[in-house]
């Protein structure tokens, strides 16, 4: 799928977890529910980190661009080094480590412990680099060309503020769910990172989730609904289907969350 899907789909993801939260009698604190979500949405563009032309590669100017580097040569070095039989021969890392779910727990552990052990500029570090994802992806054109990274750098740098200094206050949601503050930002990222690899599992080419479990004569299996039921990225059924049900279901999700109705 696109960044504005992906983005669109994590946000409603997490807003559904808010919903789910309030259903069992357990609310977010709408500080939680609100960066969650935003979050989440930042979260559901970095796998695609494996891919030059994506747009988490041009978030952060140069540094972005070779972080993409890496990661790509670093997928298809693991890719090249675990593949099956059945996996076929290929060039380039896109679709393969980081769109699996060992990668997303990994990646959401390792956020937890460093906004844990990091101290308050660590969680600014992590709600900034997500909030300039989430407005990359959830405002998609109005956010392209090198004329508006700045703007986008900071209105990302004072919601990141804003959020922190709001979740900071007592009974906003710094300590939610667990004792130790912020050890809860990692679950935003997991799920985003997983809300991504079943959007891409939803098109043609499938999404290796499962990996490193085999399936078959393959380690890299492409999960995906029937091939007669796929898409490709940014086709109709994306744009037209599955965003606006995204944004239906985020709605009333976040309703739901904040016991309104």
């Amino acid at each position: 799928m696109m960044g504005p899907a992906h983005s669109l789909s994590g946000a409603a993801a997490w807003l559904g977890v808010g919903a789910a939260a309030a259903a069992a009698g357990h609310p977010m604190p709408w500080p939680v529910l609100l960066a969650g979500a935003l979050i989440c949405a930042g979260a559901a563009l970095a796998p695609d980190l494996d891919h030059k032309a994506a747009t988490i590669s041009r978030s952060f100017g140069p540094l972005s661009r070779w972080l993409c580097e890496i990661v790509e040569k670093l997928s298809s070095t693991v890719y090249k080094a675990t593949r099956l039989p059945g996996d076929p021969r290929r060039s380039g890392g896109h679709r393969t480590l980081t769109h699996t779910w060992l990668w997303a727990v990994l990646i959401g552990a390792g956020t937890s412990v460093v906004a844990v052990t990091g101290g308050r500029w660590a969680v600014l570090a992590i709600l900034f680099a997500h909030m300039v994802l989430a407005i990359e992806g959830l405002l998609w054109r109005a956010a392209r060309g090198s004329s508006s990274d700045v703007l986008v750098w900071l209105l990302a740098a004072t919601s990141a503020w804003i959020i922190a200094d709001t979740l900071d206050q007592p009974g906003n949601g710094a300590n939610w769910l667990f004792s130790e503050d912020y050890l809860w930002l990692g679950l935003p990222i997991v799920l985003g990172a997983l809300v991504h690899d079943i959007g891409d599992a939803l098109t043609v080419s499938g999404c290796p989730i499962l990996w490193p479990i085999p399936v078959g004569r393959k380690r890299w299996y492409p999960v995906g609904t029937p091939k007669a039921m796929r898409f490709k990225a940014g086709s109709w059924v994306e744009v037209r289907v599955l965003m606006p049900a995204f944004m239906l279901l985020g709605g009333v999700s976040c309703l739901a969350a904040l016991n309104f109705g």
